[in-house]
This record gives structure tokens, sequence and C-alpha cells, in this order.
């Protein structure tokens, strides 16, 4: 889509963002990132949820844990479907530290088997019974794109977080095109939310573009359609592995901190993917290092979420990302 096709409003902050896209962009020069983000890191919000009615704070980065019953997804290790494992795995993800759990029960993994809904939806209500009667008062995320998947789990076991992996395509993540192009207005952005929710419920919006410039063009348009249709609380997850080659994986982690002139949280899912252990030549069994080197990049980048299989590890990041930050300025002349 061209820049100067979007209607802009000068009080919003997706046009605002638009807007800094232009300037960032124009002309094919780009801005040094690292220099952008040192001017505004301590301006960054902190940000909250309101999940359930309940505030959920973002002050410091919080960690998803990945939960997956399902047969096959990329991940052996993440792989749980009987009541014992999907338990032990709840348990160990708040034990970690983790505060979200994250349940999904449809492999988005490319050449995966295509379940049915219902297929889904039995997995899904089986371990989130599981789920809820070991941790009554964690967060629960969805990795849905089905609506009545994502409808049975929030009336029913009280969700507070849809991780729509499909960009806002009905079919899925892999169901065809997925464009910035679109109309103004609510139109279909997100078949999998529910007109009845009117807030309590966060929304992660993930993009499949491929290079970020498309990628923030895209979050302009579907966050101004999502406020339209009544949409409060929105996370930004820039799609790592979802229509994106390996360089343009990397220049994404590279520049993610443009993402913060939307004024939204952003989820960083970096967790053992292929960027990683093909990078290095090596399995996704044995790509732990890298996934704690790239989420700690991820965490100077502004991520406020970091989805993965491995909570200690994230936890840890964190900790000492934070206390590098505090002691930093600490050292820092007229901090």
């Amino acid at each position: 889509m061209c820049f100067w096709k979007l209607k802009l409003n000068k009080n919003s902050v997706e046009s605002f963002a638009v807007w800094s896209i232009c300037r960032i962009f124009a002309n094919g020069r780009r801005c040094n990132a690292v220099a952008c983000y040192e001017t505004m890191k301590d301006n960054i919000a902190e940000y909250t949820l309101n999940i359930g009615g309940k505030l959920l704070s973002l002050g410091e980065p919080l960690v998803m844990g990945i939960l997956n019953c399902t047969p096959d997804s990329f991940y052996a290790g993440s792989r749980k479907q009987t009541e014992t494992e999907i338990a032990a795995r709840a348990n160990e993800i708040v034990e970690e530290g983790g505060r979200i759990i994250d349940v999904g029960a449809f492999s988005t993994r490319p050449g995966a088997e295509q379940v049915s809904e219902e297929e889904e939806m039995e997995r899904m209500r089986f371990a989130l019974k599981t789920v809820r009667g070991q941790q009554p008062d964690a967060v629960l995320s969805i990795d849905t794109f089905r609506h009545d998947v994502a409808k049975m789990a929030v009336e029913e076991f009280g969700a507070g977080i849809i991780n729509d992996v499909s960009g806002g395509n009905p079919d899925g993540a892999f169901g065809g095109e997925t464009s910035a192009n679109g109309v103004d207005g609510a139109g279909d952005c997100a078949p999998v939310l529910d007109e009845s929710w009117h807030g309590g419920v966060a929304y992660v919006l993930m993009s499949s573009q491929g290079p970020i410039e498309d990628t923030m063009m895209f979050f302009a348009q579907r966050v101004r359609q999502l406020r339209a249709r009544g949409q409060r609380d929105i996370i930004l997850d820039p799609g790592f592995g979802f229509g994106k080659t390996m360089e343009q994986n990397f220049d994404t982690l590279h520049r993610m901190e443009l993402l913060q002139e939307f004024g939204l949280p952003v989820l960083a899912g970096l967790s053992r993917k292929t960027m990683i252990w093909r990078t290095l030549g090596i399995t996704p069994a044995e790509a732990l290092n890298g996934t704690s080197v790239l989420n700690t990049v991820a965490l100077m980048k502004g991520a406020k979420i970091l989805r993965v299989h491995d909570v200690r590890a994230a936890v840890e990041a964190i900790t000492l990302t934070k206390t590098m930050t505090e002691k930093g300025k600490l050292l820092t002349p007229n901090s």
C-alpha cells in the first residue's frame, strides 16, 4: 500500500505510526535503528492489559509458556497430550515464573496435518479443563484462528488472550494471501473475535508480512480496524517464521524497536524457530542457547512478552536484561 493513500488522523497513535514509517523509510533511507530507540526507550509506556476485569501489568516483560496439546508441533518437547502431561506442563510453566499459559490445539508448522474444527475444539477443551484444574489463577492464552474455539475458551474457561496466528485470514495462517490492503472501518479484520466480549479479552495481532516496512503498514491498518470494532487491548506480534525469508526474520528483529511507534505491547515468538537452528546447523532440540540470545535482543528492542518453550531461561534473560539496564542507569552521568 502506498503511504499517501492512507487517511491519517493526527490524533491517532496508528496514524502517527504511519507518519513515522514515511519519515523513517522515505526515499529508501533508513534511520539508525539503535539511535532511534535510544531516544525513545525511556518513554516506552508501562502497558497494562484488561484480563477478565483484572489488570495485568507489563511494566516488566512477562513470559508466556507454550503448551501444545498436539501430536505434531515442530518441537517435540512441547507436545503434551495426556492429562498427566498437560497438568505437569501447566505447573512447570507457573513454577518457573511464567505468567501466561498459551494453549494450542492446531499446529501451525508448515506441512502439519490439517485438523478439523471439531477435533481442535475437543483437544482444546480437554487441555483447558486440566490446566484450569491445576492453575486456576493463571492467565490463559488461546492459540487459534477459529472463532468458535476461541469463544468456547473464553466463555467456559475464562481465557484472557486470543493469540491469532491468522493475521485476520479466516482460513488460518497459511490459508492464502494476507495483505495490508483493505477497506477502512471494522471489516472482517479479526473473525476469531466475538462482538459480545467488549473488553476483558486481549488480542494478539500477528503479521505474516515479509519486510518490516510491510509489517508496519499492516499493523497500522489492522489496528485502526480493530479499534473501529471496539477492540481495546491489542498486542503486536511481528510473526517470526511466518511469511518471511531468513534475512527478513533477522532484519525484523534487528529493527523491532520501530514497532514502539504504535504505543502497543510487542510479543516476540522466537523460541527454537528455524531462523535459529538452521543458521547454527543444529536441531530444534539444541536451540535453547540461540533462543536465549535472540530473546535477549528482543528485550533490548522493547519486547514486553516472550513466548517460549523454556520458561526458566526466558525469566533469567528478563532478570539479567533488567539488571543491566538498572545498573547502567546508576553509572551513567546525568541519568
